[in-house]
């Protein structure tokens, strides 16, 4: 009776061991987060279907969304300008089986409006970062270096997840808690750098870094002109080259923040010339490099090369 009960047990162990590791295999998924895709996990529900017509708004919706979303970006490569992009048949067909789409708006990604239009799907749900934002068509679209409207926009793709998915509202309060706090190194480095260096006199070869000059109360002295034809695809006017050469020439400009995807003969003769004068280069890019890192630790790393040519000005002085 004694070895019978033994063996009841022990068949009772065996079943509890293999049942807890059967679901374990059914019902985890080890993730990852590129800058195109985040894999699905296996869960009760399908996961939620986003097309981030670029990679930063796609990793940060992808943060917020966790487990619970597919995520899609279609602007991401590093050697390209993302101002020239031409979509394909593969991004059309991605937007039509979206849940949710996410443009940055003001002629920095037309193709992805035409493609939202064209499909004219009444339930899928669109955030254009430049209607949320009250910018108008033709501002200037690099959105994503203001501090202040990533904030707005993150807080709207919260909004939206809850709207579309408000089963997993719970989980969607933890991760948007938790992305809030990661973004606020990237924050407090913004401050940092206006407590220290507000005032500076700093040049960029494009209008990418407008938006982050204010912010870090840095003095963007280059010529607008010459910035926003960069930023076209235009070549700037006569004037506004000779302005932005004498200002480097001259040591007014100590910094000069460079483009690294909108490249062309004259920035690459302005970045050429600051060299020369021993004045400290910060590289930027359009889209998240390396594109596999989170939004965050991009733009820190970013705003750290800027704090240590800014320091290094600065002791050189």
């Amino acid at each position: 009776m004694q070895k019978n009960t033994y063996l009841i047990v022990a068949v009772l162990v065996a079943v509890i061991i293999v049942a807890t590791f059967t679901g374990v295999y059914l019902t985890t998924e080890t993730s990852s987060t590129s800058s195109s895709t985040i894999s699905q996990s296996t869960t009760s529900t399908s996961p939620l279907q986003i097309v981030a017509a670029e990679n930063f708004w796609g990793s940060l919706i992808s943060q917020l969304g966790g487990i619970h979303v597919h995520v899609f970006s279609i602007v991401s490569d590093p050697n390209a300008d993302p101002h020239e992009y031409e979509s394909n048949s593969a991004d059309a067909q991605a937007i039509a089986n979206a849940n949710y789409v996410i443009v940055n708006g003001a002629g920095y990604d037309t193709w992805a409006l035409s493609l939202i239009a064209a499909d004219n799907n009444p339930n899928q749900k669109v955030l254009n970062v430049q209607e949320l934002i009250g910018q108008s068509i033709g501002a200037n679209p690099h959105f994503w270096y203001s501090p202040y409207y990533v904030n707005d926009t993150v807080k709207a793709m919260y909004s939206d997840l809850l709207s579309l998915d408000p089963t997993n509202a719970a989980y969607y309060q933890q991760q948007y808690v938790a992305l809030n706090a990661s973004l606020g190194v990237y924050n407090e480095r913004i401050s940092e750098i206006r407590q220290l260096f507000g005032g500076t006199k700093v040049a960029s070869t494009e209008s990418i870094f407008v938006y982050l000059a204010n912010a870090t109360g840095l003095d963007l002295i280059s010529p607008p002109a010459f910035m926003e034809a960069v930023a076209e695809g235009n070549d700037p006017s006569a004037q506004s080259v000779v302005q932005f050469q004498q200002q480097i020439q001259n040591g007014s400009v100590k910094v000069l923040v460079y483009n690294e995807q909108t490249v062309t003969p004259l920035t690459q003769s302005i970045k050429a010339l600051a060299a020369q004068k021993q004045i400290p280069i910060v590289g930027v890019t359009e889209t998240i490099q390396p594109p596999d890192v989170a939004f965050q630790t991009w733009m820190n790393a970013e705003l750290l090369q800027l704090q240590n040519a800014l320091n290094q000005q600065a002791l050189g002085q």
